[in-house]
């Protein structure tokens, strides 16, 4: 008798085919959740540059360029316009101080000295016949005083004589009278004559010294004039190379124009030009360096020009253990200009990456090596070679530093 066989609801395929779903779906789901989700990207490490952050002395320094410029450079202006007339010495040339360079001719200062030496000439005539007028006037005065004195003494005898005799009654009164008169008028007439003589030679006294201090003028405006007359002969300011004339004979120089300059070759300086960003960091007697003929070589700020043009302004730098030698006027040097004193940082290299990330964020190497990463980070104060960090990496972190440019927005970087 046959017996019903019980059929089985788990088969061992049955069983495995559920398990391998099962399986499947299980990785599924743990990718979704706990999986790696982010954008990748294969790159060649041999083709990417990486640096090792690091603790360290650090100080801020920009490149500027910078001129050999003469330590001492006078120009040549014109104080007066003029006509180009002569020219003594050739740009190029040594000149010592004094030397006549160029002589320029003005018809109008010259007639102006002629006019004034005119008007000086009658002032001075008309002073010296004013202290003549005086001097007459005087002994005229004079004179008169004497005169009158003579009267009075012999009216003063008469009226003594008549005086006794009318007392006496030997003259009449009217006789006596017309002396007493004649003596009192006199007397009258010379206190007016010592009073006039007094405030005439107190008026003439303020005219001179008035005619004196306007004479004074004239001669000194004269004077002033004379020097401006001198003033057409350009001269050597000082003892030097006059590196530059700008003169032509016949051509016509107004007031104020440069003409030329004298440089005195006995050192040099450097000016350099700095963007105008940096204008409130500049001083005096900031660091600078460079290097030449193999040396490198210290600078000093020593002066500071604000005006902005073009968007930089300049400044000049002395060297602090004299020049070296091989030097030339014009001269372009790459100067490393310190902003600050040496400290400790937190440094990472510079490199391409600054341009695509700004200093915000950098691709930062897993300790396996295997990848990369991307990572916030805040950069501060920067030199020629290294970044100062201030957060997000720490010493022994590895970051490619190399452009960023074909990396596209991928989060992490696959090294192969």
């Amino acid at each position: 008798m046959d017996r019903p066989i019980k059929k089985k609801k788990w088969p061992p395929k049955r069983i495995a085919w559920v398990t391998v779903v099962g399986i499947f779906f299980t990785a599924v789901i743990y990718n979704f959740v706990f999986g790696d989700r982010s954008s990748k990207l294969n790159v060649n490490s041999e083709k990417i540059t990486i640096s090792t952050v690091s603790r360290g002395p650090f100080q801020e320094f920009i490149p500027v360029t910078g001129t050999i410029l003469p330590i001492t450079t006078i120009y040549l202006d014109a104080i007066e316009g003029g006509r180009v007339e002569s020219k003594y010495i050739e740009a190029g040339s040594f000149v010592n101080e004094g030397d006549p360079i160029l002589k320029l001719g003005n018809t109008n200062l010259l007639l102006d000295i002629m006019f004034r030496e005119a008007e000086l000439f009658q002032q001075s005539n008309n002073l010296r016949n004013t202290r003549l007028e005086m001097e007459r006037y005087r002994l005229t005065l004079q004179t008169e005083l004497a005169e009158v004195n003579y009267q009075i003494r012999q009216l003063e005898r008469r009226h003594k004589r008549s005086k006794e005799l009318r007392d006496k009654n030997l003259i009449s009164q009217e006789e006596f009278d017309q002396v007493k008169d004649d003596y009192e008028y006199n007397l009258r007439r010379r206190e007016l004559a010592l009073v006039t003589y007094k405030q005439d030679s107190l008026f003439r006294r303020v005219q001179i010294g008035q005619l004196e201090q306007s004479l004074e003028r004239m001669t000194a405006n004269l004077d002033v004039v004379n020097q401006k007359l001198a003033d057409l002969i350009i001269k050597a300011p000082i003892t030097g190379h006059l590196t530059s004339l700008n003169a032509e004979i016949g051509e016509s120089k107004s007031a104020g124009e440069r003409l030329g300059q004298v440089d005195v070759l006995d050192g040099f300086k450097v000016r350099a030009g700095i963007d105008e960003h940096y204008l409130p960091r500049i001083h005096l007697g900031l660091d600078g360096e460079f290097d030449f003929a193999g040396q490198t070589h210290r600078l000093i700020t020593k002066k500071l020009y604000p005006e902005i043009r073009s968007g930089s302004f300049d400044v000049d730098l002395e060297f602090v253990e004299g020049e070296p030698p091989g030097i030339r006027r014009g001269m372009t040097t790459h100067i490393r200009l310190a902003l600050g004193d040496l400290s400790e940082a937190t440094l990472l290299a510079r490199g391409g990456f600054y341009q695509k990330t700004g200093g915000q964020w950098v691709y930062v190497l897993d300790p396996s090596g295997d990848f990369a990463t991307k990572r916030d980070i805040r950069l501060g104060r920067l030199n020629t070679q290294v970044f100062e960090v201030l957060d997000g990496l720490f010493p022994g972190d590895r970051v490619i530093t190399s452009s960023y440019d074909s990396f596209g927005d991928n989060d992490k970087l696959i090294l192969n």
